[in-house]
């Protein structure tokens, strides 16, 4: 898709937003060559910015490796009222679902074409798989990202289709689709994990007038001896997600 050329430019922040949007994107440190190859820039015209940056507290250096992302803006974006508010229904209910579940649970919700867990419990026990808060994957690949796209309106999953070809995104569209409509019609996700065998992803939305602000996620460890079943974990998980759908709500 052509981008619409702007009707006015700054440019010092064009430049910012480039490091930041390159270095969100790059799972490693990045020289300042590098940098400056990859947004089309000489060493000279981003020298400054990299400083200001740094001072700012937006990039690190990574000892001699280069330069990376801290989470200053991730920070940033949980200050919102209605991520702030969603994080603080969503907390307690969480805390007694990993309780109730024997498993460790997670909160997700969308950041352009990807998801982002916004808050984690840990597992009550020794034992338990547990998804780092920041986490992020493209949508269409994750099972959290399959619920909130299951649970949108027409026009949102458009946007997010749009989305997700800008950034280049591969993935079997009508798979995809296909999917999240089963997901829609049951209510829920079950599904084998894509990142670690033996771990079931049961998710399901938290929902704001129709759509869902978030998603609520338990990566289902299976243990021996079972202290609670899968099925009764998936219980609890949709019975937590209607207390904080009620919540939001009030």
């Amino acid at each position: 898709m052509p981008k619409i050329p702007p009707k006015y430019r700054a440019p010092a922040l064009d430049k910012g937003l480039d490091i930041l949007e390159l270095l969100a994107r790059t799972s490693g440190p990045l020289s300042m060559t590098a940098i400056a190859a990859a947004i089309g820039y000489s060493k000279g015209e981003i020298f400054r910015m990299l400083q200001v940056l740094e001072e700012r507290g937006y990039i690190a250096r990574e000892n001699d490796a280069g330069f990376v992302l801290t989470n200053r803006l991730f920070l940033l974006g949980m200050e919102r009222p209605p991520v702030k508010t969603l994080v603080d229904a969503a907390l307690p209910v969480m805390h007694r679902l990993a309780q109730q579940a024997m498993q460790a649970c997670h909160l997700v919700v969308a950041s352009g074409e990807q998801m982002v867990v916004i808050a984690r419990v840990e597992p009550p026990g020794d034992v338990g798989f547990v998804v780092r808060v920041g986490h992020r994957l493209p949508l269409v690949h994750s099972t959290s990202g399959a619920v909130l796209f299951a649970f949108q309106r027409k026009e949102m999953r458009a946007r997010w289709m749009d989305a997700l070809d800008a950034a280049g995104v591969k993935f079997a569209r009508k798979r995809f689709v296909a999917q999240a409509d089963a997901i829609r019609n049951q209510g829920y996700a079950m599904l084998p994990s894509g990142d670690v065998d033996a771990v079931t992803d049961l998710s399901a939305p938290i929902l704001r007038h129709g759509s869902a602000a978030g998603a609520l996620t338990i990566p289902y460890v299976e243990r021996r001896p079972v202290k609670v079943a899968m099925k009764t974990a998936l219980e609890r998980l949709r019975a937590a997600v209607a207390d904080i759908s009620r919540e939001l709500t009030a």
